[in-house]
């Protein structure tokens, strides 16, 4: 597998474009976007699971229940959720990508994010498609990731090949997300192209068993937002040899596929709303699986240890708070506590208990801008990681006048 520069138009067969419609008032940020796929693809989709959802998740559901899709229209600025207008208005804008990209409307994915509860005005959508129609191009696939962006300051991109049957295969990505992170699936939007030949079926399998070890495992605030989804198509321009069970080739693709999905984790995490600091914790020697994500997963959205990781404070002890109050059948007189970085490592505890160490080193190592947290539960096999951030002030200033 080779890392590459790109994102969603990495793949053959697929253009994109953003630009700022009017949704946003702040004119120099995008607020609409289009992607387009050449030829119908294959395509997967995974929703959020807070039982609020937004308009474009159920008009995306419906368009896509047969397998397939050609484009995607999403904007920034209004989440188009809790409208009674919604349903109306997320099919519009389907229809609105569809004429102006020559493709049928049931065709199109459509998604929104921003504001919950304000009606959006599809006016500037509509006033703006053609001239967003007539930018599309192989390289309009950062200002398509510029244009999903809200409260993120960075832009964020991956693309990979893998060989598959003799023939390279390109995936590539963008998504959105900084806060409201705390996926019952993915707490954010996520766009994913391939020009592998693959089966609906079987992308949708690949989709939904990597979601659960990468996008379900970040957390910046513990918010489950309500109109997040991770859409993949495949277009099978590459004309590798098409994956219809689970053969070699389908394992390739599913590590690559989980290798972008990892990669745009870390990105989302690291840029958390207001976030000095990305944190990872792995989870070792766990008796089962299920008890490895769950502690691993407590650690992260710990606002005890996100505060002390603020403060550079080797606090292990809220580490092993957040451990015992997880759910799960483990003991805690076996564990072992590291923290590291790039500056170096140092154990914190064993067995259950405190050792000492130098709190000079400990701090110098918790200073760096990516942080590890390493739990050895010493009772099994069994690893999961998760993903997330300090918590800074900057993170109540953002939500705090977040609408106004």
């Amino acid at each position: 597998m080779k890392y590459i520069n790109g994102g969603v138009t990495a793949a053959k067969g697929f253009t994109a474009s953003g630009i700022h419609c009017g949704i946003r008032k702040n004119q120099s940020k995008k607020d609409l976007a289009m992607i387009k796929s050449e030829v119908k693809a294959a395509t997967a989709a995974v929703y959020t699971q807070n039982k609020v959802y937004g308009a474009p998740i159920t008009v995306t559901r419906n368009n896509i229940s047969d397998g397939f899709a050609q484009a995607v229209i999403v904007n920034s600025g209004n989440a188009n959720t809790c409208n009674s207008d919604g349903i109306e208005k997320a099919e519009l804008m389907c229809k609105i990508a569809a004429a102006a990209l020559n493709v049928d409307k049931k065709d199109v994915i459509v998604a929104s994010t921003g504001v919950i509860g304000m009606s959006l005005d599809v006016t500037p959508i509509a006033n703006s498609a053609e001239k967003l129609a007539s930018q599309m191009s192989a390289d309009g696939g950062n200002d398509a990731a510029k244009a999903i962006m809200t409260t993120d300051t960075v832009s964020k991109e991956c693309a990979v090949e893998i060989q598959l049957s003799g023939k390279t295969v390109t995936l590539g990505a963008c998504c959105k997300g900084s806060g409201m992170i705390h996926p019952n699936m993915a707490t954010m939007l996520c766009f994913m192209t391939t020009d592998c030949s693959i089966s609906s079926e079987l992308l949708q399998k690949a989709l939904s068993d990597t979601v659960k070890d990468t996008f379900n495992m970040i957390s910046v605030d513990g918010d489950t937002s309500t109109n997040d989804m991770v859409c993949i198509m495949a277009n099978g321009c590459a004309a590798n040899d098409t994956i219809t069970c689970e053969n070699e080739d389908y394992f390739l693709f599913k590590e690559a596929l989980k290798d972008v999905s990892v990669k745009l984790s870390r990105l989302i995490a690291g840029d958390g709303e207001g976030a000095q600091r990305l944190l990872e914790c792995k989870v070792s020697g766990a008796p089962d699986e299920i008890t490895a994500k769950k502690i691993a997963k407590s650690i992260i959205c710990s606002s005890l240890v996100k505060t002390a990781m603020f403060g550079a404070d080797a606090n292990w002890g809220r580490i092993l708070c957040a451990i015992g109050y997880t759910e799960g059948d483990f003991a805690v007189d076996t564990i072992d506590v590291y923290l590291s970085s790039c500056k170096g490592e140092v154990k914190v505890c064993e067995k259950g208990y405190g050792i000492d160490f130098s709190e000079e080193k400990a701090k110098e190592i918790l200073l760096e801008s990516e942080i590890a947290l390493t739990v050895e539960m010493n009772q099994g096999d069994f690893v999961a990681t998760a993903w997330g951030c300090d918590l800074t002030y900057d993170y109540v200033k953002i939500n705090g006048d977040y609408r106004t």
